[in-house]
């Protein structure tokens, strides 16, 4: 088994001084260097163009530019490589798989890749110049996994696939985006529809009136349909789905047969978590292992949040913190079943 730790990140204030900050905390960590290890093949295929990517982003999020700015200046790295290294535009997604169960009253979800890709970081910032506090992990240091605002809004992706994709922004970027700009599943679904996907991702939405939805986003085509359950592939945009979704199925099939004996969402995050109840998965090498399980309750403004399986939730009030409350916490603490630990070690 490999011990894990995800740092906890609190910060309130401008976008621009947030982006600083992180930048501080990237200069003594090894994230940056692993991620130039693991990108340093892919990245020279994407040619940043500054002139066009900055108005896309001054108009659906001037906020996350400047913390772009902040990121690049803490770190003394011009804003090309910033908006590769950070910008959720263009760069390419591996494979991996993620299962998200809903209701009205919670959202579920398990967040499968290769813990080599995962930060460890999991942060609160409410800012102080426009937009949603926000609480989730990151990814790409901008971007979230999957989160919860302010306003109660609940998001979660999974990956469909890579194939036939266009110019956009990827799926962290996409969440972020969503997590700060919108307070209800319907405002969600107007920006899905408005933004450029690069790929082909389902998106789980839940809001605190109890409305949820699942929205099928791919560089086409933007979807939306009812259902509780959402794995890897697309029910209404089935032209982009994988000729492989055996795995996919097999998770969906899994929950939508316990599906009637939940009763709580500790029922259903059990469900989730538990390895022997054929959601979880322990497929790590595949890019497919369960890293994280996160549930959000938008009535209760909580977010839960466990590394590995078969682990109890850590359970943070959102509401308390947004309303100044300090919270003592660092790190959570897991452990997975595989050979490598998170790149923030």
């Amino acid at each position: 088994m490999k011990q894990v730790v995800s740092d906890i990140i609190m910060f309130r204030g401008s976008h621009a001084d947030f982006g600083f900050y992180q930048g501080k905390l990237l200069r003594h960590s090894p994230i940056l260097d692993a991620r130039k290890k693991q990108w340093s093949s892919k990245s020279r295929h994407f040619i940043i163009d500054r002139k066009k990517i900055e108005p896309i982003f001054n108009y659906f999020s001037p906020g996350i530019w400047q913390e772009l700015i902040g990121l690049a200046e803490a770190l003394q790295m011009d804003m090309e490589t910033a908006i590769r290294e950070f910008g959720g535009y263009y760069l390419e997604y591996g494979k991996s798989g993620c299962s998200i169960f809903s209701d009205s009253n919670y959202m579920i979800r398990n967040y499968d890749n290769a813990p080599s890709t995962y930060e460890g970081r999991y942060v609160f910032y409410q800012p102080a110049d426009g937009g949603y506090a926000t609480i989730g992990p990151s990814m790409q240091i901008t971007g979230r996994t999957d989160g919860l605002n302010e306003k109660g809004l609940a998001m979660g992706y999974n990956f469909v696939n890579r194939l036939r994709s266009d110019d956009g922004f990827v799926c962290n970027m996409i969440g972020r985006l969503v997590l700060e700009n919108c307070a209800t599943v319907d405002e969600a679904v107007a920006l899905l529809k408005e933004l450029p996907h690069r790929h082909s991702f389902s998106y789980s939405l839940l809001d605190k009136s109890g409305k949820h939805i699942v929205v099928e986003a791919s560089a086409n085509e933007v979807r939306t349909r009812d259902g509780q359950i959402c794995t890897n592939h697309f029910e209404k945009l089935t032209n982009e789905n994988r000729y492989r979704m055996d795995d996919s199925l097999q998770r969906y099939e899994a929950i939508y047969q316990q599906q009637p004996v939940i009763e709580t969402p500790y029922d259903a995050f059990r469900l989730m978590n538990d390895i022997d109840k054929g959601v979880f998965s322990n497929k790590y090498g595949a890019w497919a292992g369960t890293i994280h399980t996160a549930a959000y309750l938008p009535q209760q403004m909580q977010a839960w949040i466990a590394l590995g399986g078969d682990q109890p939730p850590l359970i943070f009030n959102f509401n308390k913190w947004l309303f100044g409350e300090k919270l003592y916490a660092k790190q959570i603490k897991g452990k997975l079943d595989a050979n490598h630990g998170f790149i923030n070690v």
